[in-house]
């Protein structure tokens, strides 16, 4: 049996890990709103390579920790696959997304990432899916398409039906992202793996910003949004989140992640003076619906697809 005092410790442990995730997840929700303002200084291209730069410096300072792990024979496809997954096609769209759509905009479709995760992992890990998770799934769609189709051309979203469209394929990325990092866990640590992966960034990143990128000029605004999302996104949310997920089921920290469409509506409102549309707020809840629906527990799970023999 625990003590009193054991009990206290594990109730202050508990609720400390809830403040992480918080604070990660407010850290996820401000790259949106620092992406867009990089954008205005410099061109995606330098922005994002500047990221991986700041991050990789990062993880040098824990080199010892990072090359922690136990490789075997045909783990490279996986991870090759991960990797171009995100960061190479995950940012490419993210950032071309983030030309078209607003920040908030991008954010809410972010929502849609646990869904997705799912369904790639019925289709390449055959784990069980849910008629409910894929009924849920139905609706968030449906809330992201009526919020890009109202959405009129502004300085913010041009055309938000692009962007929220390029958006969603950046959340398939991280969706494929996340099935090899599943694979991959039991033998490479998340730090590990992140590192890897701003490493394989910074490779992918320089040359595009050294042949498509605008001249380099100093600019505190620009430099400053760099060096947060390097050091504060990339590095600071994922201890926040490593902390909490030691002290709580993974479970419990996943519905965390509904968080991130929500605070970055608000920083994107406040911060860069975005607003929406009486129709696309409604979108928003349709979205935040749809996901709460696929978080409900279904009776009757789909199977995976069978794999035929192949007849002689």
């Amino acid at each position: 049996m625990f003590s009193p005092c054991c009990e206290c410790g594990e109730y202050v442990k508990g609720r400390v890990a809830e403040c992480a995730l918080v604070f990660a997840m407010m850290l996820w929700a401000s790259s949106f709103i620092a992406l867009k303002l990089a954008f205005v200084s410099y061109d995606p291209w330098t922005v994002i390579a500047g990221r991986m730069w700041v991050a990789t410096l990062c993880f040098l300072v824990m080199w010892k920790r990072v090359m922690r792990f136990e490789y075997r024979s045909g783990d490279w496809k996986v991870l090759l696959i991960l990797v171009l997954a995100e960061p190479c096609l995950y940012f490419i769209l993210e950032a071309m997304a983030l030309q078209y759509t607003s920040a908030g905009q991008a954010g809410m479709v972010t929502s849609l990432a646990p869904l997705l995760t799912a369904v790639v992992a019925f289709v390449f890990l055959r784990e069980r899916l849910s008629r409910i998770a894929v009924m849920g799934l139905s609706i968030a769609i449906g809330g992201v398409l009526l919020l890009g189709t109202d959405g009129h051309g502004s300085d913010a979203a041009p055309d938000p039906m692009l962007g929220n469209a390029l958006e969603f394929g950046a959340m398939l990325c991280a969706a494929i992202c996340s099935v090899c990092l599943k694979h991959l866990s039991g033998r490479y640590s998340a730090l590990t793996l992140t590192a890897l992966m701003s490493f394989a960034g910074l490779i992918f990143f320089t040359p595009l910003a050294m042949i498509q990128g605008n001249s380099w000029h100093w600019n505190s605004q620009g430099i400053g949004a760099i060096v947060f999302l390097g050091a504060f996104v990339t590095l600071g949310a994922y201890l926040l989140y490593n902390y909490a997920i030691a002290h709580m089921p993974v479970t419990r920290a996943a519905s965390f992640v509904n968080l991130i469409p929500v605070f970055t509506l608000v920083l994107a409102y406040l911060i860069l003076g975005e607003r929406m549309t009486l129709v696309q707020l409604a979108a928003c809840v349709l979205v935040m619906i749809g996901v709460g629906v696929s978080q409900m527990k279904g009776r009757k799970p789909l199977k995976p697809p069978v794999e035929q023999p192949n007849q002689a």
